[in-house]
């Protein structure tokens, strides 16, 4: 219901908007402005999960061979006693808690193509768990909260574009760490909210090892690569990691399925079938999410907002220069793209090496798409009622803002 009045209230944010700079201005082509934008992001919605195909179904087949060679059981005895703690209502050992550490995994490396099918394979796992199909259920809902926090160690495309502007940054790694301390905040926060929520006592010393454990892992990388690795080592790490994790799991895989004597083709094929009819399911909710965002876009809806803010830190004497950058924050939950944009923007217009320039990199790198997510991954299993997931996963990424912002200031302050 709350996704419900969310949506509305795009739209109605924007005709308001419209309809003022009309009256005011007597430019009626805002309304063009609007309508070409409500065609081409339903269109782009469209495009988004036929591109997804591909990729379903390479990943879901490979996850088929993986589940009938007790590959993804064996992951699940790994994080069954953390995970377990955390999704009560998940049987030990089941299929879904493989699928989840996946997906979390994936998402740690920057794996993105990866994240999304192991990501809906875990949805799709949790549904049938799921006693009232169309409403979210409690291990959804920790699952996808934590998952739009958006944990990534190694932030490779933001890193990418600061070196591919004009001019470039002088060192494109330079928001490495902050980018890891604002979107720990966000996830940490994430885990907190919903553990608030679902009464899931996060003080027990299981929860607490794995958490210590991954801070420490996280810690000892970001140490790693800023001592011993330059620009370009750090790049080629993060990319023969991110490779090499993916040729693994595939390896793995079909290892396990010769061992435990699985016909390994016919096990993709099956699996692979699931990536078409998941792309296909997708689309109404992707192409309700991107019109309304894209509504809320053209009107100029966000001009107005921050120039409200500018006026409003102005007037409270704050330091103004994080509200330039803040474009990329407020995009950065309703598209990814869109937020991509507002990032290389602010880059071009102030510099890659400007307060603001560096401060958009790390808003970039410090949560997921929520919306993005939400219409996708509840759309895959036809979930109609998201409870509290959008307010949850928008909160953690105020935090992950908030965070941004003070670190910004104590790494590149002004």
């Amino acid at each position: 219901m709350v996704l419900s009045y969310i949506w509305l209230a795009f739209f109605l944010i924007a005709f308001i908007i419209a309809f003022f700079k009309w009256i005011v201005t007597g430019d009626a082509l805002i309304f063009k402005t609007i309508v070409d934008g409500i065609f081409k992001s339903a269109g782009d919605s469209v495009d988004l999960s036929f591109k997804l195909i591909g990729i379903m179904t390479l990943f879901l087949g490979f996850m088929n061979i993986g589940e009938r060679a007790g590959a993804i059981r064996f992951l699940s005895r790994i994080v069954g006693p953390f995970f377990g703690k955390l999704f009560p209502e998940v049987p030990r050992n089941h299929p879904a808690m493989g699928h989840m550490m996946m997906n979390f995994s994936a998402n740690l490396l920057g794996l993105d193509n990866a994240a999304t099918p192991f990501g809906l394979k875990a949805m799709e796992s949790l549904q049938q768990l799921n006693p009232e199909k169309e409403k979210a259920s409690n291990a959804q809902l920790m699952f996808l909260v934590l998952h739009a926090s958006g944990l990534t160690l190694i932030p490779v495309s933001i890193i990418a574009m600061r070196a591919a502007v004009k001019p470039p940054a002088a060192n494109p790694t330079d928001i490495f760490i902050p980018c890891m301390i604002a979107t720990f905040a966000a996830t940490v926060a994430a885990l907190i909210i919903i553990s608030f929520r679902q009464k899931i006592n996060l003080l027990q010393p299981v929860i607490i090892g794995w958490v210590l454990g991954i801070s420490a892992l996280i810690a000892s990388l970001i140490w790693y690569m800023k001592v011993f690795l330059d620009q370009p080592g750090i790049e080629r790490f993060s990319a023969i990691l991110s490779n090499a994790i993916i040729i693994l799991i595939f390896f793995a895989f079909l290892v396990g399925g010769l061992i435990k004597k699985v016909n390994v083709f016919e096990a993709f094929i099956d699996g692979a079938k699931g990536g078409f009819e998941i792309a296909i399911k997708i689309i109404p909710y992707l192409v309700a999410m991107l019109v309304a965002i894209s509504v809320l876009r053209s009107s100029g809806a966000f001009d107005f907002i921050i120039d409200g803010l500018t006026s409003f830190f102005t007037m409270l004497g704050v330091d103004t220069e994080f509200v330039k950058a803040l474009p990329t924050a407020l995009m950065k939950p309703l598209s990814g793209s869109g937020s991509r944009g507002m990032m290389i923007s602010t880059m071009e217009t102030y510099g890659a090496d400007s307060f603001p320039g560096r401060l958009s990199a790390v808003f970039q790198g410090s949560s997921d798409t929520t919306f993005y997510v939400i219409a996708v991954y509840f759309g895959s299993v036809s979930i109609k009622n998201t409870r509290y997931a959008l307010p949850s996963m928008l909160l953690a990424d105020l935090v992950g803002i908030i965070t941004a912002i003070f670190v910004a200031y104590l790494f590149f302050g002004t």
